[in-house]
């Protein structure tokens, strides 16, 4: 039964491409001066046999209009069966590459050279044909077709310039034409209805016009290849080019295709690079041999297949045979169609090849440079030497990429700021020379380095000028933030008033790792907490500010916590940090032994309580943690009994209620700790006690779902343990998770799932 469905699936797939096919390989064929007929000869191939033995199923092959402009240029230069021994060459060399299993280093080359050198072979299309449209023939350059292009606009239009028109009008409007029309129309692809309504209109007014010209037999346009007596190295190029071109073309396809074959629900396949490029040789070298123009993947057959509901690879085999059929039995039909109105299809192509869609996304990551010299190489000069000088560029902004560096001076008050990021070598040291040279004398000068690379170069003149500079009365401190440059040589360091060493990322490390031991420069030197406080302050406004801004501003209008958590005021214990979470995602309590007091109880404490209540009520918080943790001060004071000998002190009333943890000790699992462990493991178990007689957080349980977490975090060991209420021991975080049920967990956020969309089931598999 499935595979009857499939069949099914594929004959309707393979109508539809075939009826996309038809007039793009005509108008191929008639674009690079091949006989029309090697423009069908090349689908049938491409179909059949690149079909049946590619690595992509869905992948579909036939004539490109990448390669048009190189064959083109070799028929003009050498001839029709000299192109086609070439083809067959490339094919053989093509079946070379995937032998050799190379495929995937096609994918090396960046997109932005390949569809720059698309969209330059598209414009010298889109401008040649424009002239066929216009009532004239195109040159052989594409800076001669763009130069003459005004002179043949200004001329007399004949009924070429109203067919070309039309058929163009008809692709652009097609799928708004067909909107209230049957479906059995709308299926029609635009590319056949244009072609036929330009075919049309032509017979009913009975125009005169250049047509397409057909053997009497697609097996008459069969001619065997030869090879020239002469300019070798003409021939190896054109050989290199196709196959290159091909073969590039062709994998990117295939990629393309599965990819949008899975978005729209087809399981993924495993895709075969060197099997592809296998089958595209073997493609190549019988359309080459047969007198048919070079085949490749190609996106727009691809992409159509996928649409049109393909299942396996039998749409492409089979969109072949059609095509071989229409041309054996039906190929007079092709003689009514005008030149114009193939000429009309291929501007609409050819315009189509310079995507616009991902001209975004190339000048996005910025290589829109790279897009731009591929296209303006491949229209001004030729396919080649286009593709050449995209890779030298891009080679080129990838050395600028690696090499780059960022050097300027602020101004911080009466103090100096030289700000140095990137990559920092010898090629740096005139920019860092000359701004080094800008700092007036005398000063305090920060030099912040945020760099990746500092070669020996740039260090040696650093530490020189930072010497020269404090021998004449000036102050340099050298912060360094991520790797560390200065801190190896100790002389240095003897020489220079700091080297900031700093461990961790600026918003994980203490203050101590990072500030100045004074908090400023200048009249204002202060080492007190509050200057230290500013420092940071200062800090997050230049480096952490900028990074949160958008997600701040998201929280704006209002907090949605994942977690109300309950920890000690220790200092040491930062929830955001052992959480690995964010602004907006704990709804935080502190005070002395991460104590939850019973409500109503001596000694209890208001704030805590209000806090539960709105966090449960108000904001329906999901979980709440109690958070405890090692070297607890407030468990050591209960530990030692020198509480007792003043009851009346405020810690000691608040500490009543962590009391019973004494009788608790040692929990399972703690035994071999020492006293004060257990005892702040035992305290988090009696306060999770009491959070749940809360009355707030009683009546949120019974109406559900809200779950209570114990944790315990070890300060040396910078590990959370979790408490299994099921056994009553502190796990480790993983085991914890693995202990989840399944229905509980919440299923993974996608990739490509926006931050705040819940995953869908569709979504998450």
């Amino acid at each position: 039964m499935a595979l009857r469905a499939h069949l099914r699936a594929d004959v309707q797939a393979s109508l539809v491409v075939f009826l996309v096919a038809m007039p793009l390989s005509l108008g191929i064929a008639v674009a690079t001066g091949a006989p029309v007929a090697a423009g069908l000869i090349a689908a049938v191939i491409g179909g059949i046999v690149a079909g049946a033995l590619g690595g992509v199923c869905l992948q579909v092959s036939g004539p490109a209009a990448g390669l048009t402009v190189v064959i083109a240029g070799l028929i003009t230069t050498y001839g029709w069966r000299v192109t086609c021994a070439v083809t067959t060459a490339a094919g053989v060399l093509q079946i070379i590459f995937g032998a050799s299993r190379v495929a995937r280093a096609a994918l090396a080359v960046s997109p932005a050279i390949v569809h720059g050198m698309l969209g330059g072979i598209g414009l010298t299309i889109a401008v040649g044909q424009l002239h066929v449209i216009l009532g004239g023939e195109p040159d052989a350059h594409a800076i001669d077709n763009i130069v003459a292009l005004p002179g043949r606009i200004a001329e007399r239009h004949s009924g070429a310039t109203l067919i070309g028109a039309v058929t163009i009008a008809v692709i652009l409007l097609w799928p708004r034409l067909v909107r209230r029309l049957p479906s059995g129309v709308r299926a029609i692809p635009a590319p056949l209805a244009a072609v036929v309504a330009g075919t049309t209109l032509a017979a009913a007014v009975h125009l005169d016009l250049p047509r397409v010209d057909l053997p009497g037999s697609i097996l008459g346009a069969v001619s065997l290849p030869v090879f020239p007596d002469r300019d070798w190295s003409g021939i190896i190029l054109g050989v290199l080019t196709i196959a290159i071109v091909a073969s590039m073309e062709s994998l990117l396809s295939a990629v393309a295709v599965e990819k949008l074959a899975v978005s729209r629900g087809r399981a993924p396949g495993r895709i075969n690079l060197d099997r592809e490029l296998l089958a595209q040789g073997a493609a190549n070298v019988l359309s080459g041999l047969a007198g048919g123009l070079p085949v490749t993947g190609v996106i727009v057959r691809g992409s159509t297949n996928v649409a049109a509901g393909a299942k396996t690879r039998a749409s492409a085999v089979l969109h072949g045979v059609w095509v071989a059929l229409f041309a054996l039995f039906l190929g007079g039909a092709v003689e009514w169609i005008p030149l114009s109105a193939l000429a009309g299809l291929l501007v609409v192509v050819g315009v189509r090849l310079v995507d616009v869609a991902h001209l975004r996304h190339v000048r996005r990551h910025g290589e829109l440079p790279v897009y731009v010299a591929t296209l303006a190489g491949v229209v001004t000069l030729d396919l080649l030497q286009g593709v050449a000088l995209g890779m030298l560029t891009a080679i080129g902004l990838v050395l600028r990429r690696v090499l780059w560096s960022n050097i300027r001076l602020v101004a911080s008050g009466e103090a100096w700021r030289v700000d140095v990021e990137g990559t920092v070598s010898f090629l740096s040291l005139p920019r860092l020379a000359r701004v080094l040279g800008r700092v007036p004398a005398g000063s305090c000068v920060s030099i912040e380095l945020v760099v990746d690379y500092l070669d020996h170069a740039a260090f040696d003149h650093l530490h020189a000028w930072c010497a020269a500079y404090e021998r004449a009365g000036g102050q340099v401190t050298v912060d360094e933030i991520g790797h560390t440059w200065f801190r190896s040589s100790r002389e240095d360091q003897a020489k220079r008033r700091r080297t900031v060493v700093p461990h961790l990322p600026r918003w994980f490390a203490p203050w101590s790792q990072w500030q100045e031991l004074a908090a400023s420069h200048g009249d204002a030197h202060r080492a007190d907490a509050a200057g230290t406080m500013l420092v940071g302050v200062a800090e997050f406004h230049r480096r952490t500010a900028p990074l949160l801004r958008g997600t701040l501003g998201e929280l704006a209008d209002g907090q949605r916590p994942s977690a109300l958590f309950l920890t000690c005021v220790d200092s040491r214990v930062v929830p955001n940090i052992i959480t690995s979470s964010g602004p907006g995602d704990l709804f935080t309590v502190r005070n002395v032994g991460n104590i939850v007091p019973i409500v109503g109880g001596r000694n209890a404490d208001l704030s805590v309580t209000a806090a539960l209540d709105y966090a449960v009520d108000v904001l329906r918080v999901p979980s709440i943690v109690v958070c405890g943790h090692s070297g607890c001060g407030a468990m050591q004071a209960l530990l030692s009994g020198d509480l007792d000998r003043d009851p009346d002190s405020a810690l000691a009333g608040w500490l009543t209620h962590a009391r019973a943890a004494l009788a608790r000790m040692p929990l399972p699992g703690t035994e071999m700790l020492s006293p004060l462990e257990q005892l702040g493991r035992a305290n988090v178990v009696l306060q999770l006690e009491h959070l749940s007689g809360h009355p707030a957080v009683r009546r949120a349980l019974e109406r559900g779902p809200l779950e209570l977490v114990g944790l315990y975090f070890d300060i040396p060991a910078a590990h959370t343990w979790v408490l299994d209420t099921a056994s009553g021991r502190f796990v480790d975080p993983a085991d914890a998770l693995t202990a989840v049920p399944p229905q509980r967990r919440r299923p993974p956020r996608r990739w490509d799932t926006p931050p705040g969309v819940t995953p869908t089931t569709e979504t998450a598999a």
